[in-house]
């Protein structure tokens, strides 16, 4: 099964348009190295929660949207060998964000039921 990179952030409200130019941009890379597909999603039903949610997990501020992604790769080791080669990509180095990438959290997934 494939192999998945999970992303949750906090993006101010005003900077939606820069934060879709950005994934623009960082799927090309993705992609040239391997990925899938990138699938992002821009929070529109983020509930705040009695004990936990997603906008305390990414302490998001006032203002700032919760965006929820994903990257797909056919396999961890696909994966690994992008991850190193990008790391060390110049275009990956000189990229902006327009978040705090401080706050977002991620992980590596694999995949148990995919219908």
């Amino acid at each position: 099964m494939n192999y998945i990179d999970g992303f949750i952030a906090s993006v101010p409200a005003d900077n939606k348009q820069a934060y879709i130019d950005h994934c623009k941009e960082a799927v090309a890379l993705f992609k040239e190295y391997g990925a899938i597909r990138q699938v992002e999603n821009w929070g529109d039903d983020v509930p705040d929660g009695e004990v936990t949610d997603l906008r305390k997990a990414v302490l998001a501020e006032e203002g700032e949207v919760v965006v929820f992604s994903w990257i797909e790769w056919s396999s961890k080791e696909a994966r690994d060998e992008a991850w190193k080669k990008m790391m060390e990509d110049p275009r990956m180095k000189n990229m902006t964000m327009p978040f705090d990438g401080k706050r977002m959290i991620y992980g590596g997934f694999q995949t148990l039921v995919d219908e």
